[in-house]
C-alpha cells in the first residue's frame, strides 16, 4: 500500500502549518512505502541545504520502519546501530523523519523535515503524519 499524491499533499499542508506556528521556515519530503519521491515543499526562505537532509530523512524513517530519532538513539558509541548512518548512500540518524501510516497501522510512507532544530523538525515531521 502506497501513499497518493492527495495524501501526500494534505501531509505537506498539515506540516506547512505547523511550521508557521512555530515560525520556521521548512523543506519537507513525502515518500512512498517503496522510497519513492511523492511530494515535496521548500518553503520561501527555507535552507538550501536542508532539501537534502528532508529527503533523507524521510527515506531513513521508511528503510527502518521508525522515527530517525529512534534510530539515532541507537546508532551513539556503544550503540546497536552504531555507524549505520553510513549506510544506503547516507542516512539522517536524528530527529525530523517518521513514518505514515494509513487507518489499518501499515506503513505507507514517510515524511522527512529539515530547517530548524531537531525539536522542532520532529514536531512538524509529526503534524503532517498526523494529517492522515
Amino acid at each position: 500500500m502506497n501513499i497518493t499524491l492527495e495524501q501526500a499533499q494534505k501531509v505537506v499542508a498539515a506540516a506547512i502549518k505547523k511550521s508557521q506556528e512555530l515560525g520556521t521556515k521548512m523543506d519537507i519530503a513525502v515518500i512512498d512505502s517503496g522510497i519513492n519521491l511523492t511530494a515535496f515543499a521548500r518553503e520561501d526562505g527555507a535552507w538550501l541545504g536542508s532539501i537534502d537532509i528532508a529527503i533523507k530523512k524521510a527515506k531513513t524513517a521508511r528503510f527502518f520502519n521508525m522515527d530517525t530519532g529512534t534510530i539515532g538513539s541507537l546508532s551513539q558509541p556503544g550503540g546497536a546501530l552504531y555507524n549505520i548512518e553510513h549506510s544506503n548512500g547516507g542516512l539522517i540518524s536524528f530527529p525530523g523523519g517518521v513514518c505514515i501510516k494509513n487507518a489499518n497501522g501499515e506503513i505507507i510512507g514517510a515524511v522527512g523535515v529539515s530547517g530548524s532544530s531537531v525539536e522542532d523538525d520532529h514536531a512538524v515531521a509529526a503534524a503532517g503524519a498526523a494529517a492522515l
